[in-house]
């Protein structure tokens, strides 16, 4: 029997391979930060911030695959495994790269442990995340989640690379992150726990090109994003910070309050209690 050649779906895997072309870059230019950390930090420093937009830019990249895959209805195995590949480079090897040679070569032994941990904890739990999404394909629930469970990995790197972009501008000049720093590692461990958590956070799978919106809702959203542009340096941060917080506090907001949030972000179409 002849076998027919694989085939995948075009804009999705294109997005995805963006994913992992900004991961690569990321850890490239971490590297050639690190070589010149301690003769050049001026250098250093703009390879460190390269490398926190690279992550930045995977992150949007792999926004984007999941929509572009669902708009067409071409979701596959292929595209997910090699979604998770790219990220795990893009969101845990990037990231915990980054804060080692940042923060934590001054405490190499412990701190290797700790960004081991951290990439350790977003490998298994993007093997879990495939492993539950084949079992609901095989149930013919493939796309009924609306919510994670745990703190997914993409956030997790954009909330370590945003701190960190705003701990460089806050020490803007000294061409160094300052004290604060040593937040970092607490941080790196702390989510690599909220990786595995019960906390339920919306996936946002509801917003596509179809989505559709109220103008005054239209407007509020522009203003966002163009305020967040206009305050890279610490918008992004708190965008992160405010989307990990909201985990903790879902649980206690009532049925209304979380319908009403996570309408204003396109969550309307389906119920909010499924998940994965």
């Amino acid at each position: 029997m002849n076998e027919h050649p694989s085939k995948i779906y075009l804009l999705p895997n294109l997005m995805t391979a963006g994913n992992l072309f900004c991961g690569f870059t990321a850890c490239l230019k971490i590297l050639e930060g690190a070589l010149v950390q301690a003769s050049n930090p001026v250098e250093a420093s703009d390879l460190f911030h390269t490398a926190i937009w690279c992550v930045l830019g995977a992150f949007i990249f792999d926004f984007l695959d999941g929509r572009l895959a669902r708009l067409g209805g071409n979701e596959s195995a292929f595209g997910r495994e090699f979604d998770s590949l790219a990220d795990i480079v893009s969101f845990g090897l990037a990231p915990a790269l980054m804060v080692y040679r940042v923060v934590l070569q001054e405490f190499p032994r412990a701190c290797w442990l700790i960004a081991f941990v951290y990439l350790a904890c977003g490998a298994l739990r993007l093997a879990r995340f495939n492993t539950a999404a084949a079992n609901h394909e095989r149930e013919g629930s493939a796309n009924s989640t609306k919510n994670f469970t745990g703190f997914p990995i993409p956030a997790a790197a954009g909330l370590i690379a945003s701190i960190t972009l705003f701990l460089l501008w806050l020490a803007e000049g000294e061409h160094r992150l300052g004290s604060w720093k040593f937040v970092l590692p607490p941080l790196l461990l702390f989510l690599s726990f909220m990786m595995f958590s019960q906390f339920e956070y919306p996936s946002f799978k509801a917003i596509n090109w179809k989505t559709k919106k109220s103008i005054p809702r239209f407007l509020v959203i522009i203003l966002i994003l163009i305020f967040t542009a206009l305050n890279f340096e610490w918008m992004p941060a708190l965008l992160f910070l405010a989307y990990l917080l909201y985990g903790f506090l879902r649980p206690w907001l009532s049925r209304e309050w979380r319908r009403e949030i996570e309408e204003e972000i396109g969550e309307e179409d389906e119920p909010l209690e499924q998940t994965p």
